[in-house]
């Protein structure tokens, strides 16, 4: 069974690299991606403070669509097209978007209405976008380019440790 102690988020540095550790022993001996990822949507919910949505999107190869995957939090919507809400502005423009207040973001897509503002990283394997993380908090600017550069570190972990 895990156990582990609540992180201190107050050290931004600190916190990921005891994080890292964390997920290093949660993806040790397994390579099965959906276990990892739904362990790693676990991880992240128990430990990082604020967030009402913690998980992942996966492109459907036939139709181009990110499909909701291993998540924590509320329902969410089954299905984004490429290009819509901040999940599918991450996939179409292949880079993380960093939204400190959702509601000034054109065609935002509002799965719980309390979420204020949005972190989603993609998730890349041999130069394609095969997902993302996606990471919602009640609270504006809940996100910083620390939190975008830490978690671009542990999704490489993910990454390197799953079999896609």
């Amino acid at each position: 069974m895990y156990q582990a102690p609540k992180l201190s988020a107050a050290n931004p540095t600190e916190f990921y690299a005891e994080l890292a550790q964390q997920l290093e022993g949660l993806l040790f001996g397994e390579r099965n991606w959906l276990a990892n990822s739904a362990n790693f949507a676990a991880l992240l919910w128990d430990q990082m403070p604020d967030l009402n949505w913690a998980g992942f999107y996966l492109v459907e190869p036939a139709t181009g669509d990110l499909v909701v995957g291993p998540f924590q939090g509320k329902p969410a919507c089954a299905r984004i097209a490429p290009g819509r809400g901040v999940c599918g502005t991450a996939l179409s423009e292949n880079r993380a978007q960093l939204v400190p207040d959702v509601h000034a973001f054109p065609g935002h897509i509002a799965c719980d209405a309390a979420s204020r503002s949005e972190l989603v990283i993609p998730l890349m394997r041999d130069g394609t976008v095969i997902g993302v993380l996606d990471l919602d908090s009640p609270l504006p600017s809940r996100f910083t380019p620390e939190d975008q550069a830490g978690l671009e570190r542990l999704l490489d972990m993910l990454l390197s440790s799953s079999d896609f």
